[in-house]
């Protein structure tokens, strides 16, 4: 981080129904670090490079459709994000409404999952965000998250 540094770098990291229980449930599949302990490094990376992250969680879609329009379309300057890191979960294969509120944020965000959707039950594969995402990274299981705030370090921040 530079002293030209802005001080407003702000970026959302949401997460979908179920993420809550990371390292209990179906450990084979997701792994065994909790959603507390991904939020934890995330945060400290980005602290590291002068960015406020914002985490959420929720099993309703309403709570992070309403995030995206509190801290986007209806916040002030200072509450505004550059970006989002999203991890939808179920909501992937069934929110029209999480899609719409991540397209009238108009901000750059990539899906993150940590399951490889592709090698799952065909109903799986199918996302409604994936087409709108700068990127997709699925079945690398919670390093997806670090790979997804490393694209935003050097293409929305220019840092390497």
């Amino acid at each position: 981080m530079t002293n030209s540094t802005p001080p407003n770098r702000h970026l959302l990291l949401l997460n979908g129904a179920n993420l809550n229980l990371l390292g209990k449930r179906e450990p084979h599949l997701y792994g065994t670090t909790t959603l507390a302990d991904i939020e934890a490094r995330l945060q400290n990376t980005a602290a590291k490079h002068g960015i406020r992250l914002t985490c959420v969680q929720s099993n309703h879609e309403g709570v992070l459709v309403d995030t995206l329009g509190e801290l986007g379309l209806l916040a002030d300057e200072n509450a505004r994000f550059d970006g989002v890191i999203i991890n939808p979960a179920a909501f992937t294969h069934t929110s029209v409404a999480l899609r719409d509120a991540l397209m009238a944020a108009g901000k750059p965000f990539i899906e993150v999952h940590l399951s490889n959707v592709h090698a799952r039950e065909p109903f799986r594969s199918h996302s409604y965000f994936s087409d709108k995402a700068v990127g997709v990274i699925c079945g690398l299981g919670d390093l997806g998250y670090d790979m997804a705030l490393s694209w935003f370090l050097r293409h929305v921040y220019d840092e390497v």
